[in-house]
């Protein structure tokens, strides 16, 4: 696991990044990049189909707005692969010959460096990683795929470049998928949980907002401390838990509803697609 989020070197091998597709993802990579220092805004560029969308968010955040797909990969010596799965084959059939001799970062969900070599020019240098939404706030985390055909310098540079936004954490390709499932979907697996915590503290007449805020503190607040202290998750859950006390009954409440096989079988859902 790789961890340095405090304002790394710029790029010197990536230097012009252009993302093709805009969507939710791409847009918390630039807020997440931009706001840690890992680049400046004059070297990213972007393309999407809906080009009135795209330049407002140009507009907001300085990156350029390209018209074209021809005009992003001109302006670009590495490719961010950003859009839908089902649209990759038909983008990458029309850029085959201006993508040759760049690095692609595909955040692409499943579309691993196996899956890309039979459609991409073997000049092309190709690194699947995948991103959260909490890369927004620089709290993400970005999977590695470790089979990658990046040079060592490229490789160096995308590491750097995700750290700004979070955790870097390189596993093998069979493992992807897993992890995908609790870092990628997760957010909104908890965010799940946040917002019926909230809805119970309305219930007994908390102010929503209120709610809201002392459930994401109290996420936030869990999971640094299990990852500063090391503790397992039943250490934490044991130290609340006192003998005949309140959270005891909430735990008991949780497991007689199933909470944790709702979890089990959430990941499951999406894995066995």
């Amino acid at each position: 696991m790789c961890r340095n989020r405090h304002f790394p070197e710029r790029m010197v091998a990536m230097k012009n990044i252009g993302f093709i597709g805009m969507g939710n993802m791409a847009r918390a990579i630039v807020r997440g990049v931009l706001a840690g220092g890992a680049a400046e805004a004059g070297n990213l560029s972007a393309y999407a189909p809906h080009y009135d969308r795209l330049r407002a968010f140009a507009d907001e955040t300085g990156i350029f707005a390209c018209r074209s797909i021809g005009e992003l990969l001109e302006r670009s010596d590495t490719v961010v692969m950003a859009v839908k799965p089902y649209v990759v084959e038909g983008v990458l059939a029309e850029i085959r010959e201006s993508l040759k001799g760049k690095a692609m970062l595909s955040v692409v969900a499943g579309y691993t460096l196996e899956r890309y070599r039979p459609m991409v020019d073997p000049s092309v240098r190709v690194q699947y990683v995948m991103p959260n939404t909490p890369c927004m706030v620089g709290e993400g985390v970005l999977l590695f795929e470790s089979a990658n055909t990046l040079l060592p310098e490229e490789h160096a540079a995308a590491v750097k470049l995700f750290q700004s936004l979070g955790e870097v954490v390189e596993l093998e390709t069979h493992l992807m998928d897993a992890a995908t499932a609790i870092s990628g979907c997760g957010p909104a697996f908890v965010a799940m949980m946040m917002e019926a915590l909230a809805d119970a503290g309305v219930k007994y007449g908390l102010p929503r907002a209120t709610a809201y805020r002392l459930a994401a503190q109290m996420a936030l607040g869990t999971g640094k401390m299990q990852l500063e202290t090391g503790m397992i998750p039943a250490e934490i859950k044991d130290g609340v838990c006192s003998p005949r006390g309140t959270t005891i009954r909430g735990v008991e409440a949780l497991e007689a509803n199933g909470m944790r096989h709702a979890f089990m079988e959430a990941v499951k859902a999406t894995i066995e697609r």
